[in-house]
């Protein structure tokens, strides 16, 4: 009777094929690696290279994963497929918004540079070569392509088609934070001036002096608003229109967190104004007028007004007012740092902007607290020298 192979032992061979009329010459290792439980078959696995000594490592290394139950079977799927995989069945724990962008990264960086490499194939230096080739893409964007693949490839580890995650170690360009540049009274005057009488009048406005994200903007409804409280609840936000149809208009804010902005007089004038103006569309519409989910921002023809929309009609705004540069979130910015300058304290900016922590708040708004405490002490050195010289 034959005698069984162990498990973890192999053989090393040398071959030679023809190709073209070209010989090629190579060393193949086989390890036996399991059982089939069906049928009581060795299940064997192998490995090539150029040289002996190449494959004899693989080998010993696939010996030692064996023997000490740390094997795992190369996985025969493309990276492309398992991506297709892991979109499909293990991107429901993140935001609509953010599974959008993650499929679009996919779809038109990824895959078209990996997508046809096996699963088993993809190893550290391939990762790091590919990283390195995203020229054309910000910092902040190189940095999402991995964190997309990482957790691709993560997934694929915990269930075992990979051994371990050969991303983990890749090298990343230096995630340099981009400079904050708020708008000052004069640009956010010359703004509000480009707007009057525009769709985006009170929207603008509103951006200004509440720190309100454009898709909280877009998706805010009257019911959210209390005029008498002077206050606005931000609990949900405007899908981008391309997951209207499976996922709904609404989802969840950017942090995932309720918060309830207690706003100006200010801002509630603008919102008893935007309700005037929209009274006034419904009116001109006469039936047709159909604000099935109370929003609060709406065209003339009773369409949402999408962050795409507004994004278009805000480049008009910039040109007009000479901003050009400026982009809407920056109004976001110039809220923080206005409400810094009025002496909020950073908990309640905090609360405002919707941010996870003060720390985060701090990292993002903290220099601008330092220079209007020096600004404060100028002030009062000044006051202090004209004083004694009196």
């Amino acid at each position: 009777m034959a005698k069984r192979a162990a498990q973890g032992s192999g053989t090393i061979r040398k071959k030679t094929v023809t190709r073209n009329g070209k010989q090629y010459t190579y060393w193949e290792a086989r390890i036996t690696v399991g059982r089939d439980p069906g049928t009581g078959k060795q299940i064997q696995q192998s490995f090539s290279g150029k040289t002996q000594k190449e494959v004899r490592e693989k080998m010993q290394a696939a010996a030692v994963a064996v023997n000490t139950g740390t094997y795992t079977p190369p996985s025969k799927l493309t990276f492309s497929e398992w991506l297709d995989i892991w979109t499909a069945e293990y991107l429901s724990s993140v935001k609509h918004n953010t599974a959008d962008t993650y499929k679009s990264m996919i779809r038109t960086r990824i895959k078209p540079v990996l997508g046809a490499v096996k699963l088993s194939d993809l190893n550290p230096h391939m990762m790091q070569t590919f990283i390195n080739g995203l020229e054309g893409l910000s910092t902040g964007s190189v940095h999402l392509v991995y964190r997309i693949i990482h957790a691709a490839l993560e997934k694929a580890v915990r269930l075992e088609y990979l051994p371990k995650n050969p991303i983990s170690h890749c090298s990343l360009p230096k995630h340099e934070q981009k400079e904050i540049v708020p708008l000052d009274d004069a640009q956010s005057a010359a703004l509000l001036r480009a707007a009057k009488g525009t769709v985006l009048e009170n929207f603008v406005a509103l951006a200004l002096f509440t720190g309100m994200r454009i898709s909280e903007l877009s998706g805010l409804t009257w019911d959210r608003v209390d005029t008498k409280a002077h206050t606005i609840t931000v609990d949900r936000q405007l899908l981008k229109t391309q997951l209207w149809k499976t996922d709904g208009l609404f989802g969840s804010p950017k942090s995932g967190k309720t918060r309830v902005l207690k706003v100006a007089p200010s801002a509630i004038a603008i919102l008893k104004d935007q309700h005037r103006k929209q009274a006034q569309m419904r009116l001109q519409a006469g039936e047709a007028w159909n604000n099935e989910h109370d929003f609060v921002f709406t065209t003339p023809e009773c369409d949402p007004l999408t962050p795409s929309r507004v994004s278009n009609v805000f480049k008009i705004l910039l040109d007009e007012s000479g901003l050009q540069g400026v982009r809407f979130h920056d109004l976001r910015h110039t809220y923080a740092v206005n409400a810094i300058r009025a002496g909020d304290d950073i908990k309640s900016i905090q609360g405002n902007l919707g941010h996870a922590s003060v720390a985060f708040t701090l990292d993002k708004y903290g220099h601008f607290t330092e220079k209007m405490k020096m600004d404060s002490a100028a002030r009062m050195e000044a006051f202090i020298k004209s004083t004694l010289n009196l």
